[in-house]
């Protein structure tokens, strides 16, 4: 077979003239300390450590001590011992995302795990870590998108560009709400981080969760609970590189973290092992400077491209003013609070619309769609005070009006948020069927 020595030019010339390496001098934990190249790195830089059976462990610089670099690997460190060669790597991880990528799950280093075949490369390189557009350039967030969930439709209608959190606790339906948004959006390109996510659920998310039409049009990046605390923060970084890539094409993309929590627990173990104080919860002060950077690449980019982010937060013991929910929801643009009781009553998604917002919503609705959503709203509140008295008995029918149409109304509005995981509701069918509630109509209950 001939080769064309044309092409080999290109690699020959991106090799580098020379390797520098040092030495391990000391392994404590997940930290390994080297020596010797201590100049020729810098926080973030990267590193190949070689065991000693011939190995190759990449590891990240996340600090600097006696004149030595601690570096925190990116895979295990068995048969990696004192005097075991680290080789500094040139240059900055890039990515190079193609519209092949779409119905693809990757690690966070970009490499394949669906056992499809290695992924295509693209002519143009993104940065893995890169810093958020400045405010500035970007343009504005744009008209409504349909989210196909009616209740997040219809009372927390979400804007292109805009950032919303979902605050629950474990076991509230988080899973099964994300895997609805993914199927039924009217976004063009759907990239999925799953942070921190147990090994097993995996695949029942992306089989039956997702299903064929979720991921024929998404990027799905796993990092699971038992790999190491860069992979995990690295994977949230990998979810905002593919999504910008697309964003940058001038699409529409609908960009999903799960979770951000976990996100933050990962640069929690990556600052208290290089050293850094605790603080409130044991978090350092990392981990509240790295959110905002991170949270902030979502959003409107310069062109006519948008990152819409939905972003999961774990909240510790359903205490919804823990420090990652509080310090996330002051970043982003709105937060849909679930609550486990409302679950635990069998409706699902179990959103409580009473504590939930969305700060664009009142500019991207009509007067008549705000009109019908505030009205809505009152009613739920009236019941939602009254209702220990309501079913104690205690609340006689007359004593007050907007109680009695609030008791009258409540099963349909219950049954109106009610929505099933195969379910799909459209924005003008949600606003106009909340209509007909609210003149009389009934629901199925």
């Amino acid at each position: 077979m001939m080769y064309d020595p044309n092409l080999l030019i290109p690699e020959i010339e991106a090799l580098a003239p020379f390797k520098i390496f040092g030495r391990v001098t000391s392994v404590l934990g997940m930290l390994v300390e080297v020596g010797g190249v201590e100049r020729r790195l810098s926080i973030g830089g990267r590193c190949r450590v070689i065991s000693r059976g011939g190995r190759p462990v990449p590891c990240e610089v996340v600090g600097f001590r006696n004149g030595k670099a601690l570096l925190l690997p990116y895979g295990t460190l068995e048969d990696i011992g004192l005097g075991c060669r680290a080789e500094v790597s040139e240059g900055q991880p890039e990515i190079h995302p193609t519209p092949a990528w779409l119905g693809r799950v990757i690690n966070a280093l970009g490499e394949p795990l669906d056992g499809k075949g290695p992924l295509p490369l693209g002519p143009v390189g993104n940065p893995i870590k890169a810093a958020p557009p400045q405010a500035s350039t970007r343009k504005r967030v744009g008209e409504k998108i349909d989210l196909g969930v009616r209740s997040i439709n219809t009372f927390l209608s979400c804007c292109r560009g805009q950032r919303m959190g979902i605050f629950a606790g474990s076991g509230v339906g988080k899973s099964v709400l994300m895997s609805m948004l993914a199927r039924y959006t009217a976004a063009s390109v759907t990239v999925i981080g799953l942070i921190g996510e147990r090994g097993r659920e995996v695949q029942e998310f992306i089989e039956d969760d997702l299903g064929e039409e979720g991921l024929a049009r998404s990027v799905v990046v796993v990092a699971t609970s038992d790999e190491p605390p860069l992979m995990r923060r690295q994977a949230a970084y990998m979810t905002f590189a593919v999504a910008e890539h697309f964003r940058d094409q001038g699409l529409d993309v609908l960009c999903m973290m799960d979770s951000v929590t976990r996100f933050a627990m990962a640069q929690r173990e990556i600052g208290l092992s290089a050293g850094e104080p605790p603080t409130t919860k044991g978090y350092p002060p990392t981990v509240f400077a790295e959110l905002p950077r991170l949270l902030e690449r979502a959003g409107p980019g310069a062109g006519d491209g948008t990152i819409t982010g939905l972003f999961t937060v774990l909240v510790d013991g359903d205490d919804h003013n823990e420090p990652i929910a509080d310090a996330v929801r002051g970043i982003l643009d709105g937060h849909i609070v679930m609550e486990r009781r409302i679950g635990e009553r069998g409706r699902y998604p179990a959103i409580n619309i009473l504590r939930s917002v969305s700060r664009t919503m009142p500019d991207c609705n009509t007067d008549e769609e705000n009109a019908l959503v505030i009205a809505a709203r009152r009613l739920m509140s009236s019941y939602s005070d009254m209702e220990e008295m309501i079913r104690l008995g205690a609340y006689r029918r007359g004593s007050d009006p907007q109680v009695d149409r609030a008791i009258e109304l409540n099963p349909h509005i219950e049954g109106f948020l009610r929505q099933g995981r195969h379910e799909r509701s459209d924005l003008a069918t949600g606003y106009a069927q909340l209509q007909a509630i609210l003149n009389g109509a009934s629901w199925p209950v």
